[in-house]
């Protein structure tokens, strides 16, 4: 609690000192537009003034002129009267155009407030007066309100009006608190006396104020009323621990009970000790929410207590209500709009809801249309779904708040310049995995040979496609790779014409090829995964310098079992030939075979087998001798 304590206290000060940061670090700015305008205005004013002066003391010099007239010079009253009436009209032009000036700089020109002993505005002053801007006189108005205050043998009644010849004065004895000009009296809509009563009954309620709110008693009670919401607020946060232990302690209790953990499936989110540890953590969270909250409440209340800190009750109360109040009026005015989008969000659901039924009557056989496979259902259906979400955020974007704020715009452009050049190498893929689905070159599970690369297909996505080689190895192919290269597909029209497996072997010219023939058929019928039907067939695709090419053909529709299917027939065709015997070896080098053993099996020899002898041959010479 003692820790509690400082902080508060802390909280309290900061506060305090971030206000009075605040007040003293307002910024004075000057729209410079403005201030040419003003100065324009001062100049016509100064020019005005000039001219009623003028007109003032002709004024005098012509009634002290009608007053020194003798009762029978008609005519010469006649003139100094008509005189008078032009001076007055041109009084009331003058005043007109002042009007007018004035009116016309009213939303621009900033006044200047004469302020109280607790901060609150009592009048503003727009005009300059002499040599004297508006701010001078406001803070001089100010300073001698204050030192009224001081005064204990100041009285209301003390403040008088005093007229002269351009000004109406409020005054204290022989002290002027404020001076009214006409000016002035046009800048409030009065005139010079109204506006002097006016100003007299607000300074004479503020002193009054004042003296009431800084008296002994008035003291006494607030620092009463503070003490008693400081012991409140300790009460309440002394309670409120006492109530998050317990809740704490119950929570524990509950381990093994209540709180078993949270599973899904086999997984377990929360066994239940950390189950105890997280709600353990949101109760002391919600604690010091609770507290922090409290102390926020407070501060205004006790702010307010006291004349010299409502204003910042004001502040901390505006903190909190001015956003409510905007996201409450924002959310209202936003009403109209959220509707409008969850309109067209259930209207583009249920067009979705109704293209993937299409999509599974198509793609199950059940609806039949010319000239559309059933595997591109799937695919069709995901291009269109992109194209209709993206036409929906076309539609719903004008109804987004701040989607004409140009920050936005801005992030918008920003993000697909980045989409658009940072995934120039993906959407060549996509693109290329969307040309591949419509081609059809080949589908899950088929034996393929992509340039250098035979495997079967396990995976197609937008991007990419996964193979997986015999030898159990997964490659993965971008799709545009796939579409620069040439692609063979084993398996497409295997289940109904077959697959054709070849190979090819050499045998000398001394063997009858229809010996070979059979051999090779004969091997092709001993291969269990090779068809007799289509019947198999022998090529002899050349006739080399010491051999014949012989290429054994035989039908499948087991294409993804091509190297087994290979090497059965190897060794079917090994044993075939061994059994008629016949030698699988290029005749080139059996020139020295004359006593060489052969290279068949000796399982396949005859008992009585022997290898053959060296011929030698000697001419009648060699023989004599």
């Amino acid at each position: 609690m003692k820790h509690f304590y400082l902080f508060a206290l802390l909280l309290l000060c900061c506060s305090k000192v971030s206000f009075a940061q605040q007040k003293d670090t307002i910024p004075q700015k000057k729209d410079s537009l403005t201030t040419i305008k003003l100065a324009e205005y001062n100049t016509k004013l100064a020019v005005i003034e000039q001219e009623r002066v003028q007109d003032s003391l002709e004024r005098i010099e012509l009634e002290k002129q009608l007053s020194s007239l003798k009762t029978t010079d008609n005519l010469k009253k006649e003139e100094l009267l008509k005189k008078l009436t032009e001076l007055n009209d041109r009084e009331k032009e003058r005043h007109a155009e002042k009007k007018k000036q004035i009116d016309a700089l009213r939303s621009k020109v900033k006044g200047y407030p004469v302020t109280g002993f607790f901060n609150d505005t009592l009048f503003t002053i727009y005009a300059n007066q002499g040599s004297f801007s508006a701010r001078e006189r406001a803070e001089a108005v100010t300073k001698r309100i204050e030192v009224l205050g001081d005064n204990y043998l100041f009285h209301t009644d003390s403040l008088k009006i005093a007229e002269t010849d351009n000004t109406v004065d409020v005054v204290y004895n022989d002290i002027i608190i404020t001076s009214i000009s006409e000016t002035d009296a046009i800048w409030n809509d009065s005139s010079r006396h109204e506006l002097a009563k006016t100003f007299k009954k607000i300074i004479s309620d503020e002193i009054t104020r004042y003296r009431h709110e800084t008296s002994f008693k008035t003291l006494a009670t607030e620092i009463a009323w503070a003490g008693f919401v400081i012991v409140l607020l300790v009460l309440f946060i002394y309670f409120s621990n006492k109530l998050f232990r317990w809740t704490a302690l119950k929570i524990d209790e509950q381990k093994g009970k209540w709180l078993n953990g949270i599973r899904f499936k086999n997984y377990d989110f929360l066994n239940p000790e950390r189950q105890v540890r997280v709600l353990l953590f949101f109760n002391s969270i919600t604690k010091w929410i609770f507290i922090i909250i409290l102390i926020y409440i407070a501060l205004p209340i006790l702010f307010g207590i006291f004349p010299w800190t409502q204003d910042f009750a004001e502040k901390l109360f505006s903190y909190v209500l001015t956003p409510v109040k905007k996201v409450a009026f924002g959310v209202w005015n936003y009403m109209p709009n959220l509707v409008t989008i969850i309109v067209l969000v259930v209207i583009f659901h249920y067009v979705l809801k109704f293209l993937n039924f299409l999509k599974e009557e198509i793609r199950y056989g059940k609806l039949n249309i010319d000239g559309f496979y059933p595997d591109w259902a799937n695919p069709t259906y995901q291009i269109l779904r992109v194209l209709i979400l993206a036409f929906l955020l076309v539609l719903i974007f004008p109804y987004l708040p701040g989607s004409d704020s140009d920050i936005f715009k801005g992030v918008s452009v920003f993000l697909g310049f980045l989409f658009t050049f940072g995934s120039m190498g993906s959407l060549s893929n996509i693109i290329a995995g969307i040309v591949l689905t419509y081609m059809r070159l080949f589908k899950i599970g088929d034996r393929v040979k992509i340039g250098d690369i035979t495997g079967d297909i396990i995976e197609k996505s937008m991007l990419v496609t996964r193979i997986r080689t015999p030898k159990n190895e997964i490659i993965s192919i971008p799709n545009s790779t796939i579409m620069n290269s040439h692609t063979i597909n084993y398996t497409s029209d295997t289940p109904d014409r077959g697959l054709i497996l070849y190979t090819t072997v050499t045998i000398g010219y001394d063997v009858p090829y229809k010996d070979v023939e059979k051999a090779l058929l004969d091997a092709v019928d001993r291969t269990e995964r090779l068809l007799k039907e289509p019947k198999p067939f022998v090529l002899q695709t050349s006739l080399d310098d010491f051999y014949v090419s012989y290429q054994v053909n035989g039908y499948t529709r087991d294409a993804n079992h091509q190297s087994a299917i290979y090497s059965d027939l190897h060794r079917n065709i090994q044993d075939t030939f061994n059994e008629a015997g016949i030698e699988i070896m290029s005749p080139h080098y059996r020139a020295a075979r004359d006593g060489n053993t052969t290279t068949i099996p000796s399982d396949y020899l005859n008992k009585d087998y022997k290898p053959g002898g060296f011929n030698i041959n000697f001419s009648q010479e060699h023989k004599d001798q």
